[in-house]
C-alpha cells in the first residue's frame, strides 16, 4: 500500500476555509436574528403607540371637525373643513378660564404642600429609629390600600363642621357660642390634608420618599452631624439637594392626581368647580341646552373639544418634563 504524505499547509488552508464558512454562517445567523428582533420590537412599539395615542388622535380629530361631518363615512381622521367652533363652545360651556384657575390652585399648591409634608414624613421613617415606627408605617401602607370612599362621609362631616380636635366644642361647653366654620366650597379641604401628609394618595408618596432616603449613604448624615448640623438642617442642606429625582417624581404624580380628581372635587365643591367636575357634567348641560336636537351623538364634537382642553395643560407639563421624569422614575426605582 502506498502511504499518502500528510501536507500540513493544505490541511491548515482547508481548516481556515471551514472556519471562515462557519464564521460567515454565524454572522449571517446573528444578522437574521437581529433583524427579526428589530421587526418584532417595531411591531410591538407600533401597537403600543397606537393604543396609547388613539384616544388623543380621535379626540383631536373630533374636536376640529364640524358637526356636518360626523356621519360622513368618507371622513375618518382628517376633517375636510377644520373648525374651532367646538373649542370655543367648550370654553364657554366649561367656563374654562374660571375652572382652570381653580384647578391650578388646587393641584399645584396641594402638590407643593405634599412635597414638604410627605418628604419630611418619609425622611423620618427612613433615617430615624423611634418607638412605634413599625405600626405607624403599617398605617401609612393601609392608607394606600383603603379606598377613599370608605372615609368620605367622615371627611365631609369634618369639613362641613370643622372643629380641630374638638376645641370649639370644649369652648362652647364652657358657655361660649362659637359656630364651627364650614370649609366646603373652599380650597381648605384640599390644603389641610396636604399640609399634614394626608392628601390624595399621600401614603404612596411617603413610601416613595422613604425608599429613596433609605438608599442614601449614612455617611452623608454623619458628615453633616460632625459639622454641627442638626436633623432639620441636614434634611434641608444635604438630603433635599440629593433627592431632586424623588421630589420631581412626587410633584408630577401628585399634580396629575389632583388634576384628574373627580371624587373629592365633586364632594367638597359645588360652586367653583374644577375642570374634571365640569367636564363630567358637560353632557347634561349640552342636552338641556337643546343645541343638538335631542341626539346625544351630535354633541360629541364639543365634548371631545372639552376633553382636549382639560388634558392640554397636563400634556404641556409632560412634554416639558418628560426627559427629567423618565430619569427620576429610574433613579427612584419605581419601575422595579
Amino acid at each position: 500500500m502506498v502511504k499518502q504524505s500528510f501536507n500540513l499547509t493544505n490541511w491548515l488552508n482547508q481548516l481556515g476555509e471551514r472556519m471562515g464558512e462557519s464564521n460567515k454562517a454565524k454572522l449571517a445567523g446573528r444578522k437574521a436574528s437581529s433583524w427579526c428582533w428589530i421587526i418584532v420590537r417595531a411591531v410591538i412599539m407600533t401597537g403600543l403607540s397606537f393604543v396609547l395615542l388613539y384616544p388623543l388622535l380621535y379626540m383631536t380629530s373630533m374636536a376640529l371637525r364640524p358637526g356636518s361631518e360626523i356621519f360622513d363615512a368618507t371622513v375618518i381622521w382628517v376633517p375636510r373643513n377644520i373648525t374651532f367652533e367646538n373649542i370655543s363652545g367648550a370654553v364657554e360651556t366649561l367656563r374654562y378660564w374660571e375652572s382652570l384657575q381653580m384647578t391650578l390652585g388646587i393641584s399645584f399648591v396641594s402638590a407643593m404642600m405634599l412635597l414638604v409634608s410627605c418628604s419630611l414624613t418619609g425622611y423620618g421613617f427612613a433615617r430615624f429609629t423611634f418607638k412605634g415606627r413599625g405600626p405607624l408605617f403599617v398605617i401609612v401602607l393601609l392608607s394606600i390600600i383603603i379606598p377613599p370612599q370608605t372615609t368620605m362621609i367622615s371627611q365631609y362631616i369634618l369639613n362641613a363642621k370643622f372643629d380641630f380636635f374638638g376645641i370649639l366644642a370644649l369652648i362652647n361647653m364652657l358657655g361660649a357660642d362659637i359656630d364651627t366654620p364650614n370649609l366646603l366650597n373652599t380650597v381648605f379641604p384640599f390644603y389641610l390634608p396636604a399640609i399634614f401628609a394626608n392628601g390624595v394618595r399621600s401614603g404612596l408618596l411617603i413610601f416613595i420618599f422613604r425608599q429613596f432616603f433609605r438608599g442614601m449613604p449614612k455617611e452623608l448624615e454623619d458628615a453633616a452631624y460632625i459639622d454641627g448640623a442638626g436633623p432639620l438642617k441636614t434634611y434641608v442642606r444635604v438630603m433635599v439637594p440629593n433627592a431632586r429625582a424623588a421630589f420631581l417624581t412626587v410633584f408630577l404624580f401628585s399634580t396629575v392626581w389632583y388634576w384628574n380628581d373627580y371624587f373629592f372635587s365633586s364632594a367638597f365643591l359645588s360652586t367653583s368647580l374644577t375642570l374634571s367636575v365640569r367636564l363630567a357634567s358637560m353632557p347634561n348641560f349640552l342636552m338641556t341646552a337643546g343645541q343638538f336636537q335631542g341626539d346625544p351623538f351630535l354633541y360629541i364634537t364639543q365634548l371631545q373639544a372639552g376633553c382636549l382642553l382639560t388634558i392640554f395643560p397636563m400634556l404641556v407639563l409632560f412634554i416639558v418634563f418628560q426627559r427629567y421624569f423618565v430619569e427620576s422614575i429610574e433613579k427612584t426605582g419605581i419601575v422595579g
